[in-house]
């Protein structure tokens, strides 16, 4: 394989400040659907959750709706903002950049229930809540995002993380500050084992794995002593990314840098006080990859290959699903690739493949990609455009094409900006002229640093 393009010095930071807070700025903040009929109506309208994807859907619809009777369902008073945690644990950022008050954000006219929803009978569009009270519908946007399955790895909680060189950036805002002591105590002990996870299901962020394992190489080389340091990057899949070129990019990118892919493995169990992991190799025997460290496969239990792997730093990506009581009710996909684990939505239309009154976005809903916040900004004026068009008695005609971005951090100081959609195999979806999302930049950098905050608070108020 040829070498791939490294780093982009087509831009001074002058051109940058230009070019980036000009008209890359109203890129991302441009206005989708802002101008559309206001509609009268007296529908119920129930918003599970003010993350991301529900907050900006309960603002799209305050505006677009007339009379509408619109509970958001959300117990949590403060908005994390979920894509400064990585840069918190590579310590560019401050942990209160990354918080606000929900009620900055929450519309006037609507109602805030700030309970959590804890059941759903579709059948009858009745929500219970943590209360014990019940709220009726005439329509649903489930935007619960996902549920972080800790518990399916034998001896890890979240509560570890911080402790026995355990590390986990997805686990919350504290977490991450935590990640990012124990990556200092490794480090300062002077060598070792780092292994870095990814599972086996769909996860928010699908590039915070990979860039951890940049982030932490990155600080280990400031200290001088690389050689002494060995980076393992362990996952289930054949793939390192879904967007093929970016797949190939980093595997070569991970061999140049002496980071071991070890494919195929699944972490199933931790003993904390031991240091040591155990994988599940999903494989056959011969294929079972012994030479990285020189043992043998076990035979573990239900006859699994396992092998137990000494470290000195984890990063623990847990297996992830929608939230259990999703799962529980009739709104979860029955058969095909998500089922039992994620809401059965049209992956374009975003409406619920049974209950038409049901729409879906964010992370909760089954789809080949899409868990990150840039998704959401694409599907918000879908779920909104087809909310409205069930209630007027019509079709859904917009269509959500898959849209997601990953500013894909590679060092700190550098990233690459990869934009893609469903045809993930076919091209990129760039949306700035003046970045290569095949090359790592400092532009691409900044614009995670400085830009992308902005404009997701936009999002939020139903503004891009």
């Amino acid at each position: 394989m040829s070498r791939l393009p490294l780093v982009s010095t087509r831009l001074s930071r002058r051109q940058l400040l230009r070019l980036g807070m000009g008209a890359g700025a109203a890129s991302l903040l441009s206005p989708i659907a802002l101008h559309a009929t206001t509609i009268s109506t007296r529908a119920r309208i129930v918003i599970l959750g003010g993350g991301a994807a529900g907050m900006a859907m309960a603002n799209r619809l305050a505006r677009r709706l007339d009379g509408a009777r619109i509970l958001l369902v959300e117990p949590r008073e403060i908005h994390h903002y979920q894509p400064g945690w990585t840069l918190v644990a590579c310590g560019a950022w401050q942990p209160e950049q990354t918080l606000r008050p929900n009620a900055d954000f929450v519309p006037r006219g609507i109602e805030w229930s700030r309970q959590s929803a804890v059941g759903i009978d579709a059948d009858n569009r009745r929500v219970s809540l943590s209360d014990g009270s019940i709220a009726e519908y005439d329509y649903l946007v489930v935007a619960t995002g996902l549920q972080l399955n800790y518990h399916l790895i034998d001896g890890m909680s979240p509560d570890l993380v911080g402790n026995h060189g355990i590390g986990s950036v997805y686990a919350g805002l504290e977490s991450a500050g935590r990640t990012r002591q124990a990556i200092d105590e490794w480090i300062a002990e002077g060598g070792g084992r780092g292994l870095f996870t990814a599972p086996a299901t769909p996860v928010k962020c699908a590039g915070a794995p990979i860039k951890m394992a940049f982030i932490t190489l990155s600080q280990i080389r400031k200290s001088g002593h690389r050689d002494d340091f060995q980076l393992d990057y362990l996952t289930p899949s054949q793939a390192m990314f879904s967007q093929p070129w970016v797949n190939a990019f980093l595997k070569q990118r991970f061999d140049e840098e002496g980071i071991e892919r070890r494919h195929q493995y699944q972490l199933s169990a931790i003993d904390p006080g031991a240091r040591q992991a155990e994988f599940t190799f999903i494989g056959s025997a011969g294929d079972f990859n012994t030479h990285r460290t020189g043992r043998q496969p076990e035979l573990g239990r239900e006859g699994e290959m396992t092998e137990v792997i000494d470290y000195r730093f984890i990063h623990v990506v847990p297996p992830m699903s929608a939230p259990d009581f999703i799962r529980e009710s009739g709104l979860i996909a029955k058969d095909g690739l998500f089922r039992g684990e994620w809401l059965d939505t049209d992956i374009h239309t975003l409406q619920h493949n049974r209950y038409p009154e049901v729409f879906g976005i964010g992370d909760v809903i089954g789809a080949p990609i899409n868990k990150t916040a840039a998704s959401v900004k694409a599907q918000a004026p879908v779920v909104e455009a087809n909310l409205v068009a069930q209630l007027q008695g019509l079709a859904p005609t917009a269509r959500h094409n898959g849209y997601t971005s990953c500013p894909l951090i590679t060092d700190i100081g550098k990233a690459m900006l990869v934009e893609f959609g469903y045809d993930n195999d076919m091209a990129f979806l760039p949306s700035f002229s003046f970045i290569d999302p095949k090359e790592e930049s400092w532009v691409a950098w900044v614009l995670k640093d400085y830009l992308l905050q902005p404009a997701y608070y936009a999002m939020l108020e139903g503004l891009a």
